[in-house]
């Protein structure tokens, strides 16, 4: 990455762009801050489908957006209509909804989060809807069972069907939209579980100090690590990028 530059910069959402799940005033800082320095930004979150159509039709400087994991990517085509591309088959979206129906079945008084509604290539389970652990060990050995994958973020337990990564999906749109680009030459924003497959295929990767709470379960850690408390979530972000163009200017 030239100059330690990058030419995009991806960040997970939850926990990482906001405080904890609130959105906040340094969020918009940082679009505009990215956008003064026409770099993109690119948000890669487990949030639903549907979260990836609100970014999309709300905030006109992003441009791109991963949603479930890396299971869609979004955007607009020449026309400003909204696409989006599934990084699975279809016949692992129609295994994954009958697997959801019979997980429902089988765990009496069991739901998925509010936003399953709008999702297709995974569902999610509330992690406070989790905290039996025996019933939450029993879920993990059925979906181990069923060939179905799963990762934790902030929020949710989230599971799929397929090979439905966050680093897939932006290798995809790599590929696709910014051919002239390499992963080396972008940055990437984390602080969840869900994201070492980014932090492990990105070079230039940084963790906002609120990964501490997760730090001792990753297999794949960033490669910078914030500390202290006004580097927690978009704080963080924000400072670190604050620091890296002024640099730049200097």
């Amino acid at each position: 990455m030239k100059n330690n530059l990058p030419k995009i910069v991806f960040s997970d959402f939850d926990g990482t762009l906001t405080d904890h799940t609130e959105f906040s005033e340094k969020f918009l800082t940082i679009i505009s801050l990215l956008k003064k320095e026409e770099t993109p930004l690119i948000i890669v979150t487990g949030r639903s489908l549907s979260w990836a159509h609100f970014f999309l039709t709300h905030f006109s400087d992003l441009s791109y957006v991963i949603s479930e994991g890396g299971g869609v990517l979004s955007y607009r085509d020449n026309r400003g209509m909204i696409i989006d591309e599934y990084q699975v088959p279809k016949s692992d979206l129609e295994w994954l909804a009958k697997f959801s129906g019979e997980l429902l079945k089988r765990f009496e008084g069991l739901k998925l989060s509010a936003d399953s509604l709008g999702r297709v290539s995974d569902r999610a389970i509330e992690l406070c809807d989790l905290e039996d652990v025996v019933v939450r060990n029993e879920i993990k050995k059925l979906m181990d069972e069923q060939n179905i994958t799963y990762s934790t973020s902030n929020v949710h337990l989230n599971f799929w069907c397929g090979d439905i990564s966050k680093y897939n999906a932006v290798k995809s749109l790599l590929e696709k939209f910014y051919p002239n680009i390499s992963i080396e030459e972008t940055m990437y924003f984390g602080d969840s579980l869900n994201d070492q497959s980014m932090f492990k295929m990105v070079e230039h990767s940084v963790g906002v100090s609120n990964i501490s709470e997760v730090l001792l379960k990753l297999v794949d850690r960033p490669k910078v690590i914030l500390t202290g408390e006004e580097n927690s979530g978009p704080g963080g972000v924000l400072n670190y990028l604050v620091t890296l163009f002024d640099h730049k200017l200097n």
